[in-house]
């Protein structure tokens, strides 16, 4: 029974690997079998030296002994036909190696593209819900790990020319020892068959937990901060030790069962080698043989040693390829999630139109039970409400960031652009920062950081040129925020989305910033959630949210009169600010 389910594995593990090596190839044939065609030259030169060794031996050594010389133009031929063997051998071994390499590498740019188009491909919520880790994983070590087996491939599929021609070549030359060192080939193979069935496990898990671990340490690292503010170093570090531990058990299982499998390898090859001589000496003696078809023989036995080694080097690559060609694969097939973006309608007005806006997280805890507003173009709105109210949903929502579960979204042509209360800077230029790549004329940007007051960044040591450095170390958060800003406004948005985005600035910048947008933007609205009474009172107009529904929406003053919920709130906001406030006083007055 074990036996017979192991034949329909066997073949099933070489079809995955036969389909592994196509599609791997399918965009580098050229490249691919030019290396294998050097590595079939080189087979045919090996095979062809072996004859050139039986002739130097039977042509020129044994006749210069037995008869006192040889002919100089023998000498001549027989080393001239030695020099162009080996050169043709050499220039095969070039082709092979230098055009295997090309294929490795273009292989994996390859798939590394694919893998980050398909990313780039994806919307906001997919990735929301994946690890950045393990996607750095796939896009990086998964890709090399897909195309080791490319590397060795081309000589192994040359060592497979060469056991054919060497198995025809040992034969003729002597039927009994040929049809011995023959027998030993099938063995060898059924070695490698059954040791990449068994290695298969271990790399498959050892695979699985490099992403896993991948993924926590960029998560430990992306938090260092939070973890040395509450001393959890030793929690983090035993967190990355086990799956540490998993990861080098899986590895260490791999490396002992390769071990036994090339050390099986090595040895039945040397000891069928030894028989050989024993047997051809006596091959000899009875003169069924000549002296130099015996050297030529265990010449060409030994030559096929290592390449035979190849040969298991190569299949004991195929599972490691296979598990990172299967953790791409599963990424490249997943299909492209609906992009929350092209949910939301374009209106024929310069009016932002919600209507009975719902959403829910996973279905279960509703966090907008059907918001309706219509917010008039050019006008600026703040989004206010308790903690929990849906603000930063509903502006979520507008950015095209997530998609309702029921009811519509118009915006005006052009679009919206969101600025984070949490701003993400990346480590290049501040140009860089604001542009991402974009093409706009150097006005524009000067506008935009006129207009988020962000001016500071001609006093930085290269100006617009000034390295930012990993997530803009360096700056405060006020002036992150204001390249933030910077970065929509150079833009020209429809529609600017503001979550809570000047709460970093004091209030004078802050009522600056907000001036300048209604000079500047006169044409854009504005939605800002903000829990600052200051700014909420430079306001157009409120929108006020209560547990996922419009509670009331006009001019802030009228709500203060007319909502009593709401200006509770408002006072509490007060309350609040100035506690902190108080707070800052305190902590500045002791300071020496």
């Amino acid at each position: 029974m074990g036996e017979g389910t192991d034949i329909p594995a066997t073949r099933g593990r070489l079809r995955l690997a036969f389909q592994l090596i196509r599609a791997l190839v399918r965009h580098h044939k050229r490249t691919f079998f030019t290396a294998v065609s050097g590595a079939a030259v080189f087979a045919a030169c090996t095979v062809l030296s072996a004859a050139v060794v039986r002739l130097i031996i039977d042509d020129l050594i044994n006749p210069r002994f037995n008869e006192g010389s040889v002919e100089t133009s023998r000498v001549v031929t027989v080393l001239g036909v030695l020099i162009l063997v080996g050169f043709v051998r050499a220039a095969g071994v070039v082709v092979r190696r230098t055009w295997a390499g090309r294929t490795t590498w273009r292989v994996t740019e390859t798939l590394t593209t694919e893998v980050i188009d398909r990313l780039t491909e994806q919307p906001a919520p997919w990735h929301r819900s994946q690890s950045t880790g393990d996607l750095i994983t796939r896009a990086g070590v998964d890709a090399e790990a897909a195309t080791a087996v490319l590397g060795p491939l081309p000589f192994a599929s040359g060592v497979v020319v060469l056991v054919g021609l060497s198995s025809t070549w040992l034969v003729v030359t002597d039927l009994p020892l040929g049809l011995a060192a023959v027998a030993v080939f099938p063995l060898l193979i059924a070695l490698n068959i059954g040791y990449q069935r068994r290695v298969d496990h271990f790399y498959n898990t050892a695979q699985d937990e490099l992403g896993k671990l991948s993924a926590a340490v960029h998560e430990s690292f992306d938090g260092v901060a939070v973890v040395k503010s509450f001393g959890a170093e030793s929690r983090e570090t035993e967190r990355l030790a086990v799956i540490a531990r998993r990861l080098r058990e899986a590895r260490l299982g791999a490396v002992r069962l390769r071990s036994t499998f090339e050390a099986l390898l090595d040895g039945i090859p040397t000891v069928v080698n030894i028989l050989l001589l024993v047997g051809g000496t006596y091959r000899v003696r009875a003169g069924e043989m000549t002296v130099g078809e015996l050297a030529s023989f265990i010449y060409l036995f030994t030559l096929l040693v290592f390449p035979l080694r190849l040969i298991g080097f190569t299949l004991s690559e195929v599972p490691h390829s296979l598990a990172g060609w299967n953790r791409i694969r599963d990424l490249l097939d997943q299909p492209v999630a609906p992009d929350p973006a092209l949910t939301r309608l374009v209106s024929d007005d310069d009016r932002v139109v919600l209507s009975g806006v719902r959403y829910s997280h996973d279905g279960e805890r509703d966090v907008l039970l059907g918001v309706d507003a219509v917010i008039e173009g050019g006008r600026t709105v703040a989004v206010v409400g308790a903690t929990g109210a849906g603000k930063t949903t509903l502006l979520h929502i507008l950015a095209g960031l997530i998609a309702a579960d029921s009811g519509s979204v118009s915006l005006p042509p052009g679009g919206a652009r969101i600025v984070f209360q949490e701003p993400f800077l990346l480590a290049g230029s501040v140009y860089d920062n604001i542009t991402l790549g974009a093409e706009v004329p150097p006005d524009a940007v000067d506008v935009a950081l006129a207009v988020a007051e962000a001016q500071f960044v001609h006093d930085l040591p290269s100006g617009l040129a000034t390295e930012l450095g990993e997530r803009g170390v360096g700056l405060s958060g006020g002036q992150r925020q204001r390249i933030a800003l910077a970065r929509a406004l150079v833009r020209r948005p429809a529609v600017l989305l503001l979550d809570d985005t000047t709460s970093a600035l004091d209030p004078t910048t802050e009522a600056k910033v907000l001036a300048n947008l209604r000079v500047a933007l006169s044409h854009t609205t504005v939605v800002a959630v903000a829990s600052r009474p200051s700014t909420i009172a430079l306001a157009d107009d409120v929108l006020y949210l209560d547990e996922g529904v419009v509670v009331a929406h006009g001019r802030h003053d009228e709500l203060m009169q007319l909502v009593p919920a709401y200006r509770t709130l408002i006072e509490a906001f007060e309350h609040d600010r100035a506690e902190l406030d108080a707070q800052v006083d305190g902590v500045t007055a002791v300071q020496p």
